[in-house]
């Protein structure tokens, strides 16, 4: 499964991921898998510890992940951070705007949306109606 960034495609290189009850339990540089109904405020405390937060789009309309990438940047996270999952082209540049560092897809996806799609898509402007949700403006 790729995963790409602003400079293509990638193989993926971070360690196993960890639940997030198993968190505490963990050393430094640790990998955590964030279920979309966790509670960031809860992670927080172990930011200085994580390396990678991975955060799951079961599907290309559930919009919970952009969100939820927000709240970790804004609540002061600065690891790596990636969308993993039914992210397409066209939400990309968005990813990025909500603090992603990095998205993985699917072989399959990557099949029909390949590289030089992702490269096309990291200029593409974010529409403003898109930067105020997720800044929370109304």
């Amino acid at each position: 499964m790729p995963i790409i960034t602003d400079t293509g495609f990638a193989p993926d290189d971070s360690p196993a991921l960890v639940a997030l009850d198993t968190l505490a339990d963990g050393g430094e540089g640790v990998s955590l898998d964030m279920p979309l109904d966790a509670d960031p405020e809860a992670v927080a405390p172990h930011f200085n510890r994580l390396d990678l937060i991975v955060i799951p789009f079961p599907n290309f309309g559930d919009g919970r992940g952009f969100s939820l990438a927000r709240r970790l940047r804004n609540l002061g996270y600065r690891g790596r951070l990636r969308a993993s999952g039914h992210v397409i082209t066209d939400q990309y540049a968005f990813a990025r705007f909500c603090g992603f560092d990095e998205v993985q897809i699917s072989d399959e996806q990557a099949e029909r949306q390949p590289e030089p799609l992702w490269l096309d898509a990291k200029d593409r402007a974010v529409p403003p109606f898109l930067k105020r949700k997720a800044m929370g403006w109304t």
